[in-house]
Formats: structure tokens, sequence, C-alpha cells
């Protein structure tokens, strides 16, 4: 028998994988200053409004917590299958979207493999793709959006998943469903689509990008959803996905074991069956950002521009004599929290969730107070 090679030397410490090395952890949006109760925190696009109270009513009155949960979800998935004419057993749920989009490109991805995304896109999908030591590959954007024909010349035979976020974070840009199923077509059948639609809810009725309807019918593509966002769920963590068969049984071959506790999972039905709260949430969210963009789209001559957003925040560029920073932090200063990301290569831009009007006003005057005091 053929003799094994020698070990490495033991150090005095375990030693980390290397692509767990090059992992920079998670940061979350700061929910206060220095421990300060803030005026308003939008920094986690929350919504502002809260949960239905049918939600906050089934969680309430959820099971024994001495008892482990469904660990299917039985009853969840199919009310979201009678929600999305989608089979139950092509959704698989999760705690929030977040596990779901790290189990899918475990199952798929790994050492030397490639994992693809554009620039600005969510920034756990580098986490995800370092996990299991896949190498993210970060396409040029256009304009701060996607840009479907650099994401496909970028896709190469080291591809095993591709990642869009839509509408995206923390951008707010949308791709079309023309240009989703153009980007699909042009992936290669063994590459895992993956569409990421966190603040789908949030689009104007009848506006679709065709994700659900691809999930559907190809073999390759796998759509996420939350409840964290439009249904005011954050602090539950529920999430769900759907897809082919194959990718369904991958991800349910990794999932945690009774990932989903029983609370969340009937505040997750509450929240299903309250279609009116969401109806509520979308109207009252676009009203207040229209109005919200056009105050400041009106400081236009103080460098501030506002990318479009399809979600629930808007994502402001500082191009003039305030910059991203001292906005952020003036507006820090006045109890106001919003998110700043320069280690997404966002230093120059602030993202603003949309609160309740009193607050989108006081956001609005403070910026205009800075970016007058800038110049």
């Amino acid at each position: 028998m053929a003799a094994l090679p020698p070990l490495p030397a033991r150090t005095n410490a375990p030693a980390r994988k290397p692509w767990v090395e090059a992992i920079h952890a998670y940061v979350a949006g700061k929910a206060s200053d220095g421990g300060k109760p803030p005026r308003a925190k939008l920094s986690a696009n929350e919504n502002p409004l809260g949960c239905s109270p049918a939600a906050l009513a089934a969680r309430n009155a959820a099971g024994d917590p001495a008892r482990y949960p469904d660990p299917d979800c039985t009853a969840l998935r199919t009310a979201l299958g009678a929600a999305h004419a989608i089979d139950p057993a092509r959704i698989v749920c999760g705690t929030g979207s977040g596990e779901l989009l790290g189990l899918i490109v475990q199952g798929y991805a790994g050492p030397d493999d490639e994992v693809v995304f554009s620039r600005f896109s969510f920034s756990l999908y580098e986490i995800i793709a370092r996990r299991c030591g896949a190498h993210p590959v970060e396409v040029p954007d256009c304009d701060y959006g996607a840009d479907v024909t650099a994401i496909l010349a970028a896709v190469t035979p080291r591809t095993r998943v591709v990642l869009l976020a839509n509408p995206n974070n923390p951008t707010g840009t949308y791709l079309p469903a023309e240009e989703v199923a153009r980007l699909h077509a042009g992936i290669p059948v063994d590459v895992v689509f993956v569409i990421d639609q966190a603040y789908a809810e949030y689009l104007a009725p009848g506006i679709d990008d065709g994700g659900l309807a691809l999930a559907a019918v190809h073999d390759n593509v796998l759509v996420t959803r939350t409840f964290s966002k439009i249904h005011g769920l954050a602090g539950e963590r529920v999430g769900w996905a759907t897809g082919a068969p194959a990718l369904i049984s991958t991800l349910n071959r990794i999932r945690g074991a009774f990932n989903v506790s029983s609370g969340a999972q009937a505040a997750a039905l509450g929240a299903l069956g309250d279609s009116g709260f969401v109806e509520h949430a979308r109207a009252h969210n676009t009203a207040v950002r229209e109005r919200f963009t056009a105050d400041l789209t009106a400081l236009g001559n103080h460098g501030l521009r506002v990318i479009p957003s399809a979600a629930n925040f808007v994502l402001v560029v500082f191009e003039g004599a305030l910059s991203g920073q001292a906005a952020y932090e003036g507006l820090t200063a006045r109890g106001l929290i919003t998110r700043w990301l320069p280690q997404q290569g966002l230093g120059h831009a602030v993202r603003i969730t949309i609160g309740t009007q009193a607050e989108m006003d006081a956001v609005a005057e403070a910026l205009r107070e800075l970016a007058e005091a800038a110049r």
C-alpha cells in the first residue's frame, strides 16, 4: 500500500480553512448611535408599520415551546403553495431567505468554482461564496444596477451559481422580466440561477420579473423570498424558496433540522393570510418613497442624486460638496440612523430605509441643512 503523505506540522492553535480566513463577517445596520434611542432607525429595511395584527396573534398563540416545531413547515408550505399556485413539494422554508441562499451555493459550488453576481449586490453574496471555498466574481454594474450582458460575459466553465437580487439591495434597482429571461437564457443549464426576491412584494401590482414562472419550468432556477420585509417579521427569521424538485431536494438535505421555530411558522401563516396589511404597507411605501425622492431630487443642485428604487429604501449618491460619510455622520448626530456602505464601494452614498412620513421629512430637512452647510 502506498505511503500516506506527511501531515503538516502542528501549530499552537486550530487553523481556519483559507477560504474562511478570507471572509469578512456580515455587518448589520446600526440600531442606534452609541446606545442612544434613535429618532428613526432607517438602516435595516424594516417595515415601519410593524407586522400584521393577525401575524402577532398567531405567533402569541403558537404551540408549546417545549416541543420541537414541524421540521417540514407543512402548513406554511401548503399556504404558500395555495397563495402562489405552486406545488408545496417544490417549496422549502428556512431561517430567513439568507439561510437558503447560503445553502444553494453550498450545494452546488465548492473550492475553485465561481459564484457570479453584480457589483453593489447584497453583501451576503460574497460571504456565502467564500464560505464553501468558491470564488466570488463581482461583475461591473450599469449605473448601480445589474448589467445582463456583463453578467453573461463573466460566466465561465467554472461558474456554478449566478445570483441576482431583484429588486436589488442596496441600490433598489430592478430588472424587468424580459431582461431576467435574457439572463436566464444565456446561462448554461448546469449553472444554478438564483433570483433573490426579498423585496418583490413592494413592486406595483401587475409588475413581475417572471422569476416564479421560470422556476416552475426550468431545472436550474431557484427563487427565494422572505417574510422579513413587507410582512414585518424580520425578528422571526422566516424565508422560503421554490424551484425544481432536485434543487429543493438539495436544500432539504443540508438545511438545519427544525430550522424554523413554531412561533415563526405561526406568525408567517398569520401574515400570509392578511393580504390587506401587505397592500397597505405597499401603498404606504410607494407614497412615502415618491415624496421623499421628490424632496431629495429638489436638492439636485447640491449634488444629491437618488437612484430610482423599486424597494422599501433608496440609495442617495453624493456627488457635490457634501460627502456620503459626512451625510451619514450628520444624520446619525441627529438621531437618524441610516446605512453607509464603504465596504461595498459605496462610501459616496447612503442607503435610507423608507420609514414614516414624519421620519422621511426629518431626513430630507436634515440633508438639506447638511448640503447647504457644506457649500
